[in-house]
């Protein structure tokens, strides 16, 4: 009888596993064929390369120098990002502090870990290096290292204050629309983000060639110490990374996030031929997450390329920029003093060309060497900027207000005067002085000519003048 009902039991137990298991793979289809259902913004461009459709709720593909967008899906969505929080804490701890730091696990940073969430098992005194920990929370997304890093940067037992310093330096990476509570991003409803704030967070991170590496290591081992008696070993399990499942050969760097709310969330670069490329996908669902990312970063390798604007611009001349160029310089020099910044690049769909581009001119620049930037756009989406420098030499100056014979026949025969801004505003000011110093002298001048002595001095060169000026005038009468 007992045997009956162990086995009715264990049939039971597997028909219900099965049971939800078949319910939870449904509910896992319903949500990628909504989210795959979903409008994708940038195949709404006119003339923009169609994007592919992805399982993601959310997605972007981002190049890193410029901040242009090639791919939009829901990017201001907010989301919740479980792990892929901390590319912005590992972020921070490499920018304030030195890897042979000594980071202390407390209490709080130990217990305060879920057992069923990522973690590498340290214990309350126990101690790892500033290096360590990073290696820890990129490769083994470790929670409780995330809670003593934020400890130890706001030197406090406390790791919630560090969420104050994540938002302000989140504000100053360009975020929208987050709320950052904690350094781990385990679930909490005030803590959220968006694949674009992510994306912009990404720019500084995967420009850290330190924290790419160390999210591309198969394996972290650390040796056995006194704070450390046991020593730790651990394998990243980021399947995209090479040697992975899905290792995508252009990887620069990468994190994974998941919880039951977030889903499979990842924030990855690529780069090919000088084109870094940042994507984000959130809430997808494994193993779309890292599909999604590769059809994303293939397409935008394969429908873009990476323009110089000093090699490739040519429209921009006297007539639409104000300023004049000619042999005739007032100042002795036929040099231009303005040049395009030969570092900045615009990010272009291979089916257009430059011409084609539109683009705005704006003065209210935050650099002192800057005299204007110019943005360009194509069909109204940003793909990148240029700024218009002060040369410091004359090798500088590039070909915007020096360009060839053929391109300013107009510009010859007027012979326009090219003004050289830096040079007058030094005229100006050297006038200035002579001005104030000679406005001083007078009034010295007059201070001096009505005091007691001087009013003596004055009156009596007077009565000499006139003397003398009488007899001059005697002699002219007779004067023949």
């Amino acid at each position: 009888m007992l045997k009956k009902f162990f086995l009715f039991t264990c049939a039971g137990v597997l028909f219900l596993h099965s049971s939800l298991t078949t319910l939870a793979a449904s509910k896992t289809e319903l949500a990628l064929e909504a989210n795959r259902a979903m409008p994708i913004q940038s195949n709404e461009v006119a003339n923009w390369p169609t994007g592919p459709v992805v399982g993601a709720e959310s997605a972007i593909l981002m190049e890193l120098e410029t901040g242009a967008i090639l791919y939009e899906k829901n990017i201001h969505m907010q989301e919740y990002p479980a792990s892929t929080t901390k590319i912005l804490t590992t972020l921070i701890a490499s920018e304030q502090c030195s890897m042979d730091e000594i980071v202390t696990f407390s209490h709080d940073a130990v217990f305060d870990t879920p057992r069923d969430s990522s973690h590498i098992a340290m214990d309350v005194g126990q101690e790892l290096t500033m290096e360590q920990c990073l290696n820890a929370i990129l490769i083994r997304s470790a929670n409780e290292v995330s809670f003593a890093v934020a400890e130890h940067i706001t030197d406090t037992t406390d790791w919630s204050v560090f969420a104050e310093t994540m938002n302000e330096r989140a504000a100053e990476l360009g975020c929208l629309n987050s709320h950052f509570v904690n350094p781990n991003g385990l679930p909490d409803e005030e803590h959220y983000t968006t694949a674009y704030d992510l994306a912009m967070i990404g720019r500084a991170f995967f420009s850290n060639e330190m924290l790419c590496k160390i999210t591309l290591t198969r394996r972290m081992e650390f040796p056995v110490t006194d704070k450390l008696p046991q020593g730790k070993l651990e394998v990243n399990l980021m399947q995209i990374i090479p040697g992975g499942k899905y290792a995508y050969e252009y990887l620069v760097g990468c994190k994974t996030g998941y919880t039951d709310s977030a889903r499979s969330c990842l924030v990855s670069c690529a780069e090919k031929d000088g084109m870094k490329l940042i994507c984000v996908v959130m809430k997808d669902e494994a193993p779309y997450q890292y599909e999604d990312t590769i059809a994303l970063f293939n397409y935008g390798f394969n429908n873009f390329d990476k323009v110089n604007v000093s090699q490739a611009e040519t429209k921009y001349n006297i007539d639409n920029t104000g300023l004049f160029y000619s042999g005739n310089d007032i100042f002795g020099s036929s040099q231009p003093i303005l040049s395009l910044n030969k570092n900045d690049y615009v990010i272009l769909p291979k089916t257009t060309s430059f011409d084609a581009l539109d683009s705005v001119i704006s003065y209210d620049t935050q650099s002192e060497n800057q005299a204007a930037v110019i943005t360009y756009t194509y069909h109204d989406v940003y793909i990148g900027s240029v700024s218009l420098n002060f040369a410091d030499n004359q090798e500088d100056a590039a070909s915007l207000f020096n360009p060839p014979e053929e391109e300013l026949p107009e510009a010859k025969e007027a012979s326009f005067i090219f003004i050289n801004i830096i040079k007058i505003l030094k005229v100006l000011a050297a006038a200035g002085v002579i001005g104030i110093l000679f406005l001083l002298v007078k009034l010295l001048l007059k201070n001096f000519s009505f005091s007691g002595r001087g009013r003596r001095i004055w009156k009596k060169e007077n009565r000499r003048r006139r003397k003398k000026a009488k007899r001059a005038n005697r002699f002219r009468d007779y004067d023949f």
